[in-house]
C-alpha cells in the first residue's frame, strides 16, 4: 500500500511528538542520575552538566546513611499486606453486592462510593484515636489496616462493577456441579476477574507504596518508617548540602518501582485496557 504525502507527513509528526514526549519524561530521571553520580566536590552547573563524574560510591554512602534498605522492606510489607487484605475482602464484598441486590447491600455500596469522595487525610484524627485504643500505632500491622481502610471503597467499587458484567448463569452452572457460594467465587469468579485485580493494583499499589500523609502519623519510630518518610528525614538532615547523596538515595528508592513495572508492564497495560472496556 502506497502512502500519500499527507500520511507520510502525519507519521513523521507522530514520531517527532513521541520523541519529544519521551525526552520530556526522561529528562528529570537523567538529571537525577547525573546528580547521583557526581562527586561531592562538584557543583552541578560546573563543567559539562550532562556528563557525570561516575562516582558510584555515592550509592553505598546513601544506602548506609539513609537506612533506605529497612524503609524498602517496610514499604514492601505494608503494600503487600494491604493489597492482599483488600483484594480478598473487597472481592468478597463486591461479589455479595453484585449477586444479592438487597436494600442493605445497595446502601453499603452507596456508602462505599461516598467514602471515595472524602480525602483520606480527613479521617486521620479519628483513625489515630482508634489505632491508639487497639495499640496499633507505630506498627506495620496497624499501617496495613489504615491503608486497607482507605483503599477498601475503591476495591469494592472495582470488583462490584466487574462482577456485575459476568452472567449469573456461570454461578448457577457451578452450583449444579456441587460448588458452594464461597467456592463459586474463588474457583470460578475470581480467576475471571483478573483484570479487576490488575486495575486495583495499578490504581492503588503505587499510592500505598508512596503513602506519606498517614505514615507520618502512624509510623513514628525510625525502624518502622517507609520510603517517603526515610527520604524526608534524610533530605532534612542534609538540607541541600549534599545533592549527590540525596539524589543517590532518591534513585535507590525508585529502583524497586521501576523493576516491578518493567517486569509486569504487560499485565499493567492489559489491566488498564480491560478496565477501560469494562468501565
Amino acid at each position: 500500500m502506497i502512502m500519500s504525502k499527507t500520511d507520510r507527513c502525519l507519521n513523521v509528526m507522530r514520531i517527532i511528538a513521541v520523541i519529544l514526549i519521551s525526552v520530556m519524561c526522561l529528562t528529570p530521571f537523567y538529571v537525577l542520575l547525573v546528580l547521583a553520580l557526581n562527586s561531592p566536590q562538584r557543583i552541578f552547573y560546573e563543567g559539562n552538566m550532562f556528563i557525570p563524574d561516575f562516582c558510584f560510591g555515592n550509592f553505598s554512602d546513601a544506602w548506609n546513611e539513609s537506612r533506605i534498605g529497612q524503609a524498602m522492606i517496610n514499604s514492601a510489607a505494608i503494600t503487600a499486606g494491604t493489597l492482599v487484605l483488600t483484594i480478598i475482602l473487597g472481592g468478597l464484598a463486591g461479589y455479595a453486592i453484585s449477586r444479592k441486590r438487597t436494600k442493605y447491600n445497595s446502601f453499603v455500596f452507596a456508602l462505599m462510593l461516598s467514602c471515595m469522595m472524602i480525602p483520606g487525610i480527613i479521617n486521620t484524627v479519628p483513625l489515630y484515636t482508634l489505632m491508639r485504643k487497639i495499640h496499633a500505632v507505630n506498627t506495620l500491622t496497624g499501617m496495613i489496616l489504615v491503608c486497607s481502610t482507605l483503599a477498601m471503597p475503591s476495591a469494592v467499587f472495582i470488583y462490584t462493577t466487574f462482577i456485575t458484567a459476568i452472567p449469573k448463569e456461570l454461578d448457577e452452572a457451578a452450583v449444579l456441579d456441587g460448588c458452594t457460594g464461597f467456592s463459586v467465587f474463588w474457583k470460578i469468579i475470581f480467576p475471571v476477574i483478573k483484570p479487576a485485580t490488575a486495575s486495583f493494583v495499578i490504581l492503588n499499589g503505587f499510592g500505598i507504596w508512596n503513602n506519606y500523609s498517614q505514615s507520618v502519623f502512624f509510623l513514628q519510630s525510625r525502624a518502622k518508617q517507609n520510603i517517603p518518610q526515610a527520604l524526608s528525614i534524610f533530605f532534612q538532615q542534609f538540607g541541600g548540602a549534599d545533592w549527590n547523596l540525596m539524589a543517590a538515595t532518591a534513585t535507590i528508592a525508585i529502583v524497586p518501582v521501576m523493576v516491578i513495572f518493567l517486569v509486569f508492564q504487560k499485565q499493567f497495560i492489559n489491566g488498564l485496557s480491560n478496565g477501560a472496556v469494562k468501565g
